[in-house]
């Protein structure tokens, strides 16, 4: 087949190309030129057009737009936006916030925090928002375009004209069905009962000719002879008759005559109905196919419809009707949507996407389930008295499970605590009756019927959850076991392989003792650890065992001792030096499923998967220390508050108080009170075995030791609202570990003695202490102790305390406070509090309020993520209560910083789900509160001023969104809570508030402007955040200031700016544009004068007058900024084509204008396009881009075609104004819905009707935008003229695709075939 000629200029490589030193310049040099000859001409300012007054206009013309059969693209829905309000979804069966947890509340800030965690979530839906992006993102889009139908053309059938006619009909290929049918008595004087009904086999076949038979035999022997045949040519329907027997159907002949048939099951009813519908339906087309082939007026195919038609009923009369609505449907649904020929509609591109927003949820890092098995030592027995029972370990002893991160030299989780003991090993130790939840927080009733007491008792599974996972984690376990006397002493029976049943039975003997006397008190004996992960990436190593179990060394038990330990794990010369203890430590770890059951948190909370079966054994969460840095910082969204102590070391060498203070233990109470007979609270989360919440607990005691260490964790759940009474008891006791009673001695048997005390204020300056303390230690406890305060000179205020060793700080103690109602930081601790004194009725000076804001500056990072939605709910409190300008300004300039610290730190995605979930506007009160969306309006407009701080104003812009969608919001609930949505839109907002609004945008465009190139995220970020503010403002203020809003914006642009701005411009274009009801906003409407006219009447514009812009708004501004860049180089006029094209195709895909007559109602509003194009067609260089793979061997090189001028529509003017009246009439029938789209009476145009619809885009290919040779712009014209007509008409003619067709064989010429065609419409 021959190649069409091709362009003589585009063959060969022009001149100055190939004079240029390197390559790919040619298009850098013509732009440079292009700029250049711009520069130097003066290019004027297009006048902006005042838009029309939208609110007025549609209350003027109310009748006309209600009486329009197509109202509601005029109108918008009165159900637009709404708002809601979204249960709080957590994974708890109850709330974690403590019953009285909101009663004992007085901070303000432990209030608004319950609140914070309280509160459900706040939502504005948008019922429309579904198609307020582009045509990739609106809902029912249909799936990707495989590939086309393959198109058969006359040139290509070479059917042998002798071929058997059999052989023929069995080369079409057609419909069989066989089975057993009933077939009733076909006589029609006879009633037709259910006997008359015989069982008969039929079988559907095509003759040679293409008609179609229904034989029916008594067998399923089919080669016999039929016992009769039913001709489907003569049959008229087919429809279901129960009438007379189940599962019927019948024939209708034209004869008047029926056949009446029924099937075994409804299932084979509705398989023979469908087949033989469908046999009808091809007899139907058949026969069209006949009228069409006979008709002499080919092109007039509406004629040939209704002539076959009105053969029709007269041939199948009862088919006629339904057969039209299967026309119709057929070729609705066949056919391909134009633009799904584009390839910009096949690329899956979501980069203009939002990115999902999720309502705030608990987070948790790598999750790790530890099961804990088996400790079994190498000296065991049977420790029942009788010796009737199974060998075990000869004492009791517990392990303390935590994890270590030794390349952050941290401990990175909480103890859990495990008790492996047998049940006989157990008995040795004093019983303790557990009580259950009787800690700080007051549970329900329905929480101690969840968790059993058996099942929480001896834990033996937790979930160690870890953020940042790497190689160097590891699992450490602590062992020990009921105090005795030294480790070594304790651990040497455990070291030797010998025979070990007589020295089992002296530890069992001694251990009994011990258990005995000194149950409750612990002593260090050994400890092993194990790696967790493989990799950073947070594989489990379940391969690693745990080490061998190593000695306690007493000298080393810190957790900075275990840390060095750990660092030397991975030397086996440093590990072999360590003393060993024969013995196995048996515990698995595993990754944790999302639908685990059975588990509590740390607060012991079960989750949604607990199950209350007392069997299945409860799993234990371990609360992780994460680590104090933002980005691991998730905003909380639960109660939690407690503390953990540590008590460090005792320096009680040089004390002379006490004869005896050598075995020393300590005990922890928490208290609230200094008074003689107070008690302490039962808060401190117990051990295994005993009760779930104790009043004390102790430390692991060192034998011997008079500047003991300790390792001991002890956790604490805290009271709601902390006061000056809470505080840390800490009592010493020296314990005797001897128990050999001499003689018979009358003295009774002294197990322990007081030898200190020493006490730890839990406030300070309203915050919790957390940092290491050292503390004096008193020898006696007096009434009031809290109260008593050093004043220098030996003299001092409160009760006499006796010091042991001068007062010195001999007790070294920290604390850690994991809580999401308190905080440590003491700026935000300040502001908080300062405003609980002016909300309390104290007088507010704005001054100092000023001063604490302005401190927010320097709050800690990690603190503000945490407690994000707290304080913004403040800030914003604050905002609507300022009665300076001062105040909402450092409020403003305080939101922005906490803006800009969650971007830097890559959480931007928690500010999304504040608007989105969190943010709740106040209760508007005129005489008392304002509204955000108006104070932070006048906030940013004085932090935008050009005097304001650069930096500040900076961080708007570059975060402008976040400010953006909290005024959309604000404005939003502020309509619906006030029942201000029902107003008329001019009266829904004060006057104040239109100004602001247009002060900030006026205020922004200089930015935008001026800032692309030192600062182009900022001013990239504010433009399209602007876009996405005003496309928003449609919905809620009045249409016509809204467009105003627009002319504004529009008005800082101008010609011959540089290619950025052009981007900017479009893109804000492309957003607004994309409103869920542009549409509507454009009012495709007639807005002629005097009485209302018929769209047939009207003479539309062909181009963009003053007036077409005026009344279509969006549409013209649109248009004529398109025509402004076409002018430009070719990268802007790519920009602006891609943004009508991609509204064309959304227009095209919206399912909610698909009918025919939407489609055409949307193209009066795009009919100015036709001038648009004429005029630049110079510009416009149709090129053949198949979107659609084609066979490697004939690709064809990208080269401009050359289309012969046949028989052109018109030679267009210069102005695209006026055009041929045959050719306005033709597009107003089709678009008015008049006159049929297939009708045709425009000049010759058969070149081009019928068209492959493989489409190709015009390209801007042009390298610049000098005019071309005349000689060029002729054929240009002639191009267009033949291949161009407007999209939505519903003829086969295309916008900006070309519909090339197949050419012939026998045609050396560039022509296009007349048939067969696929009829490619947008509608």
């Amino acid at each position: 087949m021959s190649q069409p000629p091709l362009l003589p200029s585009s063959a060969e490589t022009r001149k100055f190309t190939r004079a240029l030193s390197k390559p790919g310049t040619a298009a850098e040099l013509r732009q440079s030129v292009s700029e250049v000859v711009r520069g130097s001409v003066l290019l004027a300012k297009p006048k902006l057009i005042e838009p029309l007054d939208y609110e007025n206009v549609i209350v003027q013309k109310k009748t006309q737009i209600l009486n329009d059969c197509l109202r509601e693209m005029l109108l918008f829905p009165y159900d637009d936006f709404q708002t809601a309000i979204l249960r709080r979804q957590g994974r708890y069966v109850c709330s974690t916030i403590p019953a009285n947890a909101q009663q004992e509340a007085q901070s303000l800030f432990v209030t608004e925090c319950i609140k914070t965690y309280n509160s459900d979530w706040h939502l504005v839906n948008y019922k429309y928002e579904d198609y307020s992006g582009e045509f990739r993102q609106l809902p029912n889009k249909v799936a990707k375009l495989d590939k086309l139908p393959v198109h058969v053309y006359e040139v290509d059938e070479e059917v042998d004209k002798d071929e058997d006619a059999a052989s023929l009909g069995s080369q079409k290929g057609g419909i069989t069905k066989h089975g057993w049918l009933y077939k009733g008595n076909m006589n029609s004087a006879i009633s037709v009962t259910m006997r008359s009904f015989k069982r008969r086999f039929f079988h559907l076949i095509q003759l040679g000719d293409g008609s179609y038979n229904l034989n029916f035999y008594k067998d399923e022997k089919i080669s016999k002879e039929p016992k009769g045949s039913i001709f489907l040519d003569s049959c008229m329907g087919v429809v279901q008759n129960n009438k007379v027997r189940r599962f019927a159907f019948e024939l209708k002949m034209q004869d008047k005559s029926s056949y009446l048939l029924a099937a075994d099951s409804e299932v084979e009813m509705e398989e023979w109905i469908t087949t033989l519908n469908k046999i009808l339906q091809l007899n139907f087309e058949a026969a069209m196919q006949e009228k069409r082939n006979g008709d002499s007026h080919e092109d007039d195919e509406q004629s040939k419809i209704e002539g076959s038609v009105s053969g029709l009923d007269s041939y199948l009369p009862e088919l006629a009707k339904s057969t039209r609505e299967a026309e119709i449907k057929l070729k609705s649904e066949s056919r391909v949507k134009l633009f799904y020929l584009d390839p910009d509609a096949q690329k899956l591109d979501f980069s203009s996407a939002e990115p999902e927003v999720k309502p705030f949820e608990e987070k948790f890092g790598k999750r790790i389930l530890v099961k804990c098995n088996d400790l079994s030592f190498n000296l065991q027995c049977c420790v029942a008295e009788n010796e009737e029972g199974p060998t075990t370990n000869v004492e009791p002893f517990f392990v303390t499970l935590s994890l270590f991160d030794i390349k952050y030299n941290r401990k990175i989780s909480a103890d859990f605590h495990v008790d492996l003991n047998h049940f006989s090993v157990r008995q040795m130790l004093a019983t303790t009756s557990p009580s259950l939840m009787n800690g700080g927080r007051q549970s329900s009733p329905a929480l101690q019927d969840i968790l059993h007491e058996a099942a929480m008792q001896y834990p033996k599974q937790g979930i160690f959850s870890v953020t940042c996972p790497h190689p160097d984690i590891f699992l450490v376990a602590r062992i020990e076991k009921v105090l005795q006397g030294s480790i070594t002493h304790g651990a040497e029976p455990y070291m030797k392989s010998s025979d070990s049943s007589k020295v089992a039975q002296k530890v069992l003997k001694n251990a009994k003792q011990a258990c005995q006397r000194l149950g409750q008190y612990r002593m260090p004996f050994a400890w092993a650890a194990r790696t967790l992960f493989k990799d950073a990436s947070g594989n489990l190593d379940k391969n690693a065992r745990f080490s061998a179990l190593y000695k306690q060394d007493s000298n080393k038990l810190s957790n900075e001792d275990m840390l060095k330990l750990l660092a030397d794990f991975r030397k086996p010369e440093k590990m072999a030096k360590l003393p060993v203890i024969l013995g196995n430590l048996d515990i698995t770890i595993d990754s944790v499923s999302s639908d685990f059951p059975n588990y509590v948190n740390s607060s012991y909370i079960p989750t949604k998967q607990f199950e209350t079966c007392t069997k299945m054994p409860i799993t234990f969460e371990v609360e992780e220390f994460v680590p104090c840095i933002p980005k691991h910082t998730q905003p909380y969204t639960i109660y939690n508050h407690h503390l953990y102590v540590y008590p460090k070391s005792l320096k009680y060498d040089s004390q002379k108080s006490f004869a005896k203070a050598r075995n020393i233990a300590i005990c922890i109470e928490f208290k609230d009170s200094d008074e003689e007979d107070s008690q302490p609270l039962k808060c401190i989360y117990g051990r295994p075995g005993g009760p779930v919440f104790t009043r004390s607990a102790f430390a692991a005691v060192l034998h011997h030791h008079q500047n003991p260490e300790f390792y001991d964790e002890i956790k604490i759940e805290l009271p709601t609202q902390l006061h000056e009474k809470h505080h840390l008891l800490f009592t010493f006791f020296h314990v005797s570990c001897d128990n050999s009673s001499k003689g018979s001695t009358k003295k009774k048997d002294v197990v322990e003695t007081q030898v200190g005390y020493s006490w730890l204020p839990l406030l300070k300056d309203g915050r919790v202490v957390t940092s290491e303390q050292h503390i004096p230690v008193s020898a006696n406890l007096p009434s009031g102790y809290l109260g008593y305060q050093e004043l220098g000179m030996g003299r001092h205020y409160g009760p006499e305390i006796k010091w042991v060793d001068g007062s010195k700080p001999l007790l070294k103690v920290s604390t850690h406070l994991v809580s999401t109602v308190y905080t440590q930081d003491q700026h935000f601790h300040n502001f908080f509090q300062y405003c609980q004194k002016t909300e309390s009725g104290a007088q507010a000076l704005g001054s100092e309020l000023v001063k604490y804001l302005k401190s927010l500056h320097a709050m800690e990072g990690h603190v503000m993520i945490a407690f994000l939605p707290t304080i913004l709910n403040q800030l914003f409190r604050v905002l609507t209560r300022a009665t300076q300008e001062e105040v909402a300004v450092n409020v403003t300039r305080v939101i922005i910083h906490v803006v800009a610290q969650c971007h830097e730190e890559g959480l931007e995605s928690h500010l999304r789900s504040y608007v989105k979930y969190a943010y709740k506007a106040e209760p508007y009160i005129a005489s008392e509160y304002k509204t955000v969306h108006e104070e932070l309006t006048k906030s940013m407009t004085t932090i935008l001023k050009p005097s304001a701080d650069f930096l500040t104003s900076n961080k708007l812009l570059k975060y402008s969104w976040f400010f953006f969608e909290v005024l959309i919001k604000s404005m939003a609930q502020h309509l619906i809570e006030n029942s201000k949505v029902k107003l008329l839109r001019n009266q829904r907002f004060p006057a104040s508030y239109h100004h602001a609004v247009e002060t900030v945008v006026n205020m922004l465009m200089p930015h935008i402007t001026q800032k692309f190139r030192d600062n182009p995220e900022a001013s990239k970020n504010a433009n399209h955040s602007l876009a996405v503010f005003i496309k928003r403002c449609f919905t809620f203020m009045d249409r016509g200031f809204v467009f105003k809003q627009i002319n504004n914006y529009i008005s800082c642009f101008a010609p011959g700016d540089p290619k950025t701005l052009f981007e900017y411009k479009f893109e804000f274009l492309r957003v607004v544009c994309n409103h869920e009801h542009y549409i509507p906003l454009n009012l495709p409407m007639p807005f002629g004068k005097g009485r209302i006219q018929r769209y047939q009447d009207l003479q539309l514009d062909y181009s963009l007058t003053d007036e077409f812009c005026r009344n279509h708004f969006l549409v013209g501004l649109l248009l004529r900024e398109v025509g402004t860049a076409l002018q430009e180089f070719r990268e802007v006029r790519l920009i602006a084509i891609g943004v009508l094209k991609n509204l064309l195709i959304k227009h095209s895909f919206d399912d909610r204008y698909a009918s025919r007559s939407h489609q055409a109602r949307i193209a009066t509003l795009y009919l100015p396009l036709f001038g648009l194009l004429i005029e630049n067609v110079q510009r416009i260089n149709v090129r053949d881009v198949s979107p659609f793979p084609v066979n490697p061997g004939s690709t064809v090189k990208e080269e401009s075609l050359t289309l012969p001028a046949v028989n052109p529509i018109v030679t267009p003017q210069k102005s695209g104004s006026s055009l041929d009246a045959s050719l306005h009439k033709d597009l107003f029938g089709a678009i008015s819905g008049i006159a049929s789209p297939y009708t045709n009476s425009t000049p010759n145009i058969s070149s081009v009707r019928n068209a492959d619809s493989r489409g190709s885009l015009i390209s801007t290919d042009s390298g610049n935008s000098l005019p071309e040779r005349n000689s060029e712009k002729s054929n240009s014209l002639d191009k267009f003229s033949e291949t161009w007509k407007p999209p939505f008409l519903g003829v086969r003619f295309v916008t900006l695709p070309r519909l090339c067709g197949r050419p012939r064989r026998d045609d050396p010429q560039l022509r296009f075939c007349s048939r067969p065609s696929i009829s490619a419409q947008v509608s």
